[in-house]
């Protein structure tokens, strides 16, 4: 039974009985502020072919962009509190950042393995999902996709696949600009425009500029931080040389300063797994209180001897070949090159103190990433006996990084200092060829069959040098520095593995479906590379704990559901009962050496998902609409493999996984009606409550957050020619919570505090031409 305090409960009830259960105003990319589209009107992407969201059988859910503007949702992290089966993994870097669905994802920062859960762009697929946690731009809809995608979207979808729609080039002229900005001092420009420039021939171009001073007070340096400032731009050329011709060339640009501390002291205190055996460190208690820190859950102060940053360039292009054959099918080319620059500043030590027992360090960090990738696909018409898609994919993607670290002890009353630089990085290739079919038994009643064969190699490289060890022995004398000893190593690995779908569909009434699918899902080899790799020495030989070969991660997984709507479009609906389970899971784990924090990357054993979700939609007349969505979700470890030297602790059979909530609900509503001859006044109020999270795969109780709701609303008057002026509040019951919760580096427990961790109000103005 799921339990909660009653005060996550008033939210929830106050925006009912106010509005009423959840509803998403989605208005079309550029049609005009009048025109309403319910939920049964979006069209998604989500097989490689145009086709209403109610139609495809797969639990999904889709934003349009329309939609992330009103509610000022901006990047993944915001899409999280409005998708019951997405969640989002906080971090003081972009490395660090990741989502997962159903309670599946990949935390690592190690460049050798890619994510559970797949983010595609326009087509696209980026390599590390610290390329998609930024800012979207303006886009026609996001779709996310549950489950294991890998037959379409390939290996690294084994959990599901976020699918970004950014908006396209029309023939018509179309331009438009948005300013938004808060009572927290946030502001946001966003203008774009869309049209013909020459004979078969249109172009788009969208830019951004944001900047968020932040909500935390680093206290030694006196600065606010925990804010941003992005900007960046999009481009797309739309070139139609024949009927049946269509070329697209796009790229983008976006460049981003975060201020993210490395996170923020709740306690001087850390309490053990199983035991409850609670350690507290007296040094740092003695620092953070007179530094003036009030700790607690709500803490929002940091304790840094330097503000931490990370700043990152996200780029690409991509060119899109689209030809309609005769007989219906089309083939469609996409060739696209991305890269990636992060650089990552930060506190080690979370302090501003050298004692006996804190000591201070500083980490660089540089990343050079890029990636080629290369898809053909065959895509049938629709209304014959099989229709289908095959295609053939190759990717590459190659990454380079540089991470120092500094660190100062105080030793017999002086300060001694030490360094260690590592250079690191891995070559992937990966080749596949890929198929999905309906098979039409009749006009109401199918079979579904997908393959996908995937030929994995992966390469790696590693080489750290250490003031620690001077004499490049690989035998360290000291390990507590947080800086290991010299060490050198590389290897390669190849793979082929299977992904497959198998499934039935039936309508069994006009615009409504149930469906039963199973799929085989498959994440290729890994190599955990990073900075502080350690090693157990036999006989003075060094034996690598964490550079191992990661064998592929595997999936199985059955859905049954049901979607469909009643009354015309009145009532809409889509019910999943899902159970998935993974074996060989790549997972993170935490471990201590020498009183620093250690993490490896290793095939965890088998863990599991299983639940439901259900979206109702109501829609009783034109301008009101309302729908609740809400996941209920048992995801846990079923058979973890303890790593080589982790303590008994590791023994977390039966614990739930990490970024997994039993309870997810989201909620929204809006009335939109006429209060003069052209224009419109919308109300709209969203909930999200969210069950008692564990964010540690090592299950420390100090690491969960409780559960709790977050409520927001906004009121808009809206032209009919095109403009809007809308006002919101975010949390308005001013709600604290973390995003993350973890041991501290050295001591104590930290929090990542996340954007409306407090109330704040915002003002969106827009105007379209």
């Amino acid at each position: 039974m799921i339990t909660m305090q009653s005060s996550l409960f008033r939210p929830l009830l106050l925006a009912g009985a106010a509005l009423g259960a959840y509803a998403a105003p989605a208005l079309a990319a550029d049609a005009p502020a009048a025109e309403v589209a319910a939920p049964t009107d979006i069209v998604v992407t989500a097989r490689y072919r145009s086709e209403p969201l109610q139609h495809v059988p797969i639990a999904i859910s889709a934003v349009t962009g329309a939609t992330l503007s009103a509610q000022a949702l901006h990047n993944l992290q915001d899409l999280s509190a409005t998708v019951p089966a997405l969640d989002f993994r906080n971090g003081s870097s972009n490395k660090d950042r990741t989502v997962f669905i159903r309670g599946i994802g990949t935390i690592s920062t190690s460049p050798g393995v890619e994510p559970s859960v797949s983010t595609v762009v326009d087509g696209v697929v980026l390599a590390r999902p610290g390329q998609a946690t930024l800012d979207v731009g303006e886009v026609e809809r996001i779709e996310v996709l549950q489950g294991p995608q890998g037959t379409l979207f390939g290996k690294n979808a084994s959990a599901g696949v976020i699918n970004v729609v950014t908006a396209a080039p029309s023939a018509r002229f179309h331009a438009y600009g948005e300013g938004y900005a808060t009572t927290d001092s946030e502001y946001r420009i966003k203008a774009g425009l869309t049209g013909t420039v020459a004979k078969d021939l249109t172009a788009r171009i969208d830019g951004l500029y944001t900047h968020y001073d932040g909500n935390v007070i680093n206290l030694p340096t006196g600065d606010k931080v925990n804010g941003f400032e992005r900007y960046g731009a999009r481009g797309k050329l739309q070139w139609t040389p024949a009927a049946n011709l269509k070329i697209t060339a796009a790229g983008d640009y976006l460049q981003s300063h975060d201020t993210v501390p490395n996170g923020v002291f709740i306690s001087a205190s850390q309490t053990a797994f199983p035991t409850n055996v609670t350690t507290t460190n007296a040094a740092l208690a003695s620092y953070l209180a007179g530094l003036g820190v009030h700790l607690g859950r709500d803490n929002r102060t940091a304790s840094s001897s330097f503000d931490s940053d990370v700043r990152d360039k996200n780029y690409g292009a991509a060119l899109t070949g689209e030809l309609s054959l005769a007989n219906g099918a089309t083939v469609t080319s996409i060739s696209a090159w991305r890269g990636w620059r992060n650089h990552q500043h930060q506190d080690y030590d979370q302090v501003a103190a050298l004692t006996s027992s804190l000591y201070t360090g500083e980490d660089h960090g540089e990343l050079a990433a890029h990636q080629f990738s290369q898809e053909l696909r065959l895509t049938s018409a629709k209304g014959h006996l099989i229709d289908y898609v095959l295609g053939a994919y190759y990717f590459y993607a190659q990454d380079d990084e540089v991470y120092r670290r500094d660190v100062t002890k105080l030793i017999g009353g002086a300060a001694t200092p030490y360094e260690g630089i590592a250079h690191y990085g891995t070559r992937g290739n990966n080749y596949a060829l890929f198929g999905e079919a309906n098979i039409n038994f009749t006009s109401r009643f199918r079979g579904i069959a997908g393959y996908r064969s995937s030929w994995d190699k992966l390469d790696y490289y590693h080489l750290r040098t250490s003031s620690n060890d001077p004499g490049n022995t690989g035998l360290p004398a000291d390990d507590v520095t947080a800086i290991r000893a010299f060490h050198q190593s590389s290897g390669s690995t190849t793979a082929r593995g299977d992904t497959a779908r198998l499934g039935l569909q039936f309508d069994f009434a006009r615009a409504n479906q149930a469906y039963f699918t199973w799929s085989r899902g498959y994440k290729g080899p890994a190599y955990d590379v990073y900075f502080n790799m350690r090693s157990q020495y036999v006989n003075g030989v060094a034996y690598p704990l964490d550079e191992i070969r990661l064998a592929p991660e595997t999936s199985s997984s059955f859905e049954l559901g049901a979607k469909g709507s009643a009354l015309n479009h009145g009532i809409t609906y889509g019910v999943a009962l899902f159970s998935t389970v993974f074996n060989n899971y790549q997972a993170n784990y935490n471990d201590t050496v020498g009183g620093a924090q250690v993490t490896r990357l290793i095939n965890a054993g088998r863990v599991g998902t299983r639940g439901v979700q259900v979206d109702l939609g109501l829609h009783p007349t034109a301008g009101l609409s309302a729908q609740t969505s809400v996941l209920l979700n048992d995801a846990k470890v079923l058979n973890f493999n303890c790593p080589t030297g982790a303590p008994a602790s590791c023994l977390i059979n039966g614990q739930p996984l990490p970024f997994a909530p039993r309870l997810k609900l989201s909620e929204n509503v809006a009335w939109r009606f006429a209060v003069a001859a052209a224009a419109d006044l919308e109300l709209q109020s969203d909930v999200e409550v969210k069950s008692k999270t564990q964010y540690q795969l090592t299950e420390t109780p100090n690491s969960v957050q409780s559960g709790y709701a977050i409520w927001n609303a906004s009121v808009a008057l809206i032209g009919h020619d095109g403009w809007q002026v809308r006002a919101l509040v975010k949390n308005i019951t001013n709600t604290h919570y973390s995003d993350y919760l973890g041991n501290g580096n050295l001591a104590g427990t930290v929090r990542f505090v996340p954007r409306d961790d407090d109330r704040y109000a915002g003002f969106l103005v827009r105007k379209d031409f």
